[in-house]
């Protein structure tokens, strides 16, 4: 018994001790904390979904559905072939050209009427606090903080590791203007060495001006937020962005709900909506939207163009890497949606509604 208790113990303290790593980030305090308080979705200590959104599915317990997901049969949860992907070069982009690169999962780069901006980037290889676990899928990570431009505005979604990495926001930290996200998050730039007047932290519905011609609005999500035991701290969202050419919804992570369509009436319609579409589970179906759902919230945002993103680089769910490729796509071709799937590094020129992609995915192993 003295023996058991004093493992029990030790693992605990070094438990916390490795939390105290500045890549767990810091929970809100101060003026920050209290003006979260302030918020209409914030409430019990917590930030709270617009609609009653239980982490698991009824009748699913936390012990069972991790049990499933450490032992029972998942197939083809990695790609045995090399994912394709090719080289833009960001640094030399022509002037004038409206472009969006994807990095794969959640990762994209944007120059839009002439600012560049970029959103949720996770280049280290991992998505986890440790690297060994998580990692990405054997070539999908063919670009590194070196080949970025400088970055006018970063946006991150919310601070989960696979949206907010810390090796890849501190090796861009020289690069970036102004980062744009929910409200909380702020507290982990900060003790990151970010400079508190570059970052604009705010709550959903909040019309940030960035720059003559463009505006992003904070816009609700269905998810949660956390890098450790406690939940929901810092708010996530979603980002409807107004440029002196486009309407661009970027979706962060959420599940299916009738934000969407709010979304759609109060912003759109959109020339593009870049929506998740993977590490879906009927067990949290909840805060992860299945394929045919994210067709449904594109044709509820009044989007000309859905780019189905959160899939090809890291096996978080448990379904085959590639079926939330062909789900969305069949879902797509049934509702009449038009859609993109270009590969990992692939320039997507924006606004040119010729360009074609093709389903790489398919035959691959």
């Amino acid at each position: 018994m003295i023996i058991t208790s004093s493992v029990i113990a030790i693992l605990v303290l070094a438990g916390v001790l490795f939390m105290q790593q500045p890549r767990f980030g810091r929970a809100p305090s101060g003026a920050r904390l209290e003006r979260i308080k302030q918020s209409p979705h914030y409430a019990d200590g917590a930030f709270q979904n617009l609609s009653p959104t239980p982490a698991l599915a009824e009748g699913k317990t936390f012990a069972g559905v991790l049990w499933e997901f450490l032992f029972s049969s998942r197939e083809r949860l990695k790609p045995l072939d090399s994912i394709p992907s090719v080289k833009t070069d960001l640094l030399d982009l022509p002037a004038g050209e409206n472009v969006l690169v994807w990095f794969g999962h959640s990762s994209y780069f944007m120059k839009i009427d002439g600012k560049t901006f970029l959103v949720d980037p996770v280049l280290s290889g991992a998505a986890s606090p440790v690297s060994f676990t998580t990692r990405s899928f054997k070539g999908s990570d063919v670009y590194t903080p070196e080949d970025f431009p400088h970055i006018d505005y970063l946006f991150i979604s919310h601070d989960h590791w696979d949206h907010l990495d810390y090796e890849t926001v501190m090796a861009l930290k020289p690069k970036i203007g102004t980062i744009v996200t929910g409200l909380g998050t702020g507290e982990h730039l900060e003790r990151w060495g970010f400079d508190p007047a570059m970052v604009r932290e705010e709550d959903w519905n909040t019309e940030v001006k960035l720059d003559s011609g463009f505006t992003v609005y904070t816009t609700p999500a269905r998810h949660f937020s956390g890098r450790g035991f406690r939940r929901n701290r810092a708010l996530w969202t979603s980002f409807a962005l107004h440029t002196p050419g486009m309407r661009l919804y970027i979706g962060g992570d959420s599940g299916y709900d009738t934000h969407f369509a709010e979304i759609g009436k109060k912003y759109g319609p959109f020339d593009l909506a870049i929506l998740e579409n993977g590490q879906y589970d009927e067990n949290w179906k909840y805060i992860h939207m299945m394929p045919e759902q994210v067709v449904q919230a594109a044709a509820d945002l009044h989007a000309v163009t859905l780019f189905p993103v959160h899939s090809s680089k890291f096996a978080l769910g448990n379904h085959a890497w590639d079926d939330p490729l062909k789900r969305v796509t069949a879902a797509a071709k049934q509702k009449g949606q038009k859609l993109i799937t270009p590969r990992i590094g692939e320039k997507v020129s924006l606004g040119d509604s010729t360009q074609l992609f093709t389903e790489w995915w398919t035959d691959l192993r």
